[in-house]
């Protein structure tokens, strides 16, 4: 398997000074998903910056698991009826210009 859009756990974490037992939190959590190839496990480029996120939460908030998992849910259900509510606009734009 390619791994070109992935990156490393092991190097993530070392990077950002955290156990890579967090990762496997996460994973466990369904926040993330974490991809095995080469023996290795790695998780992709596009996820970093919810990951990121969710460290803020709990390291720099003491937010444990269970609060980060309601807290980034609750924020994926605000960005999709925040999608919904432009979308709704803009119909009603179209038609109002009818």
């Amino acid at each position: 398997m390619e791994t070109q859009n992935l990156i490393s756990i092991q190097q993530f974490c070392k990077h950002y000074s955290i156990p890579t037992a967090f990762i496997d939190e996460l994973k466990e959590y369904e926040l993330i998903e974490v991809i095995v190839a080469n023996d290795d496990h790695y998780i992709k480029i596009t996820q970093i910056t919810e990951v990121e996120k969710m460290i803020r939460l709990h390291y720099d908030l003491n937010i444990n698991l269970e609060g980060v998992d309601v807290i980034y849910n609750l924020l994926n259900q605000v960005d999709s009826l925040k999608k919904e509510i432009t979308d709704l606009q803009n119909k009603l734009k179209f038609y109002e210009n009818e």
